[in-house]
């Protein structure tokens, strides 16, 4: 059975990558930069090379808070970020461990695992102008974000918790992931 071929999803990344953003074309934008008219069928985008690893299983896994922080400046994992974890303790935050994320922007192992994940108030502290400066990315002084902190609540310790963290040198966002 003969299937037309897919067209290609518009997003603004394709469209800065064409030099499109903010045109208010009306048209499809093909995988090769060019404008086709309304209705025209593009080609097909050319498929992505084969993933060298793959997902990691969560099933079976007991609680845990686990974090990911993306570079979206570069867009990369953010390699090398500097965090501290610390739980809120009274009027303050206290301390519980500072780690380095790996090549693929995660912490090492699990931020808090079984036990150690309690019901509570959390900070992640995010050193993220140190990151920017450390890899060489020019930023003025002192940058709009030197310091990002992180904060959430654990309201079942039971279940696992995971924290994508996007950021740039002038803004960030997170979500609780699965």
């Amino acid at each position: 059975m003969n299937h037309p071929p897919e067209r290609p999803d518009l997003t603004r990344r394709s469209l800065v990558g064409a030099g499109l953003a903010g045109l208010g074309l009306g048209g499809t934008v093909a995988a090769t930069g060019t404008v086709l008219a309304q209705g025209a069928p593009a080609p097909a985008p050319a498929q992505p090379g084969a993933l060298t690893t793959g997902p990691t299983m969560q099933s079976g896994l007991g609680p845990r808070l686990t974090m990911h922080a993306i570079d979206n400046f570069h867009g990369t994992p953010g390699a090398g970020m500097v965090c501290d974890l610390s739980v809120r303790d009274g009027d303050t935050y206290r301390p519980l461990k500072t780690i380095t994320t790996g090549a693929n922007g995660r912490s090492p192992e699990p931020l808090l695992i079984d036990d150690a994940l309690k019901t509570g108030r959390y900070e992640l502290l995010m050193h993220v102008e140190e990151y920017f400066a450390r890899i060489g990315v020019a930023l003025p002084s002192p940058n709009f974000l030197g310091l990002v902190p992180i904060r959430f609540h654990i309201r079942d310790a039971s279940q696992r918790y995971h924290l994508p963290i996007l950021f740039t040198p002038w803004g960030y966002s997170y979500y609780r992931g699965s």
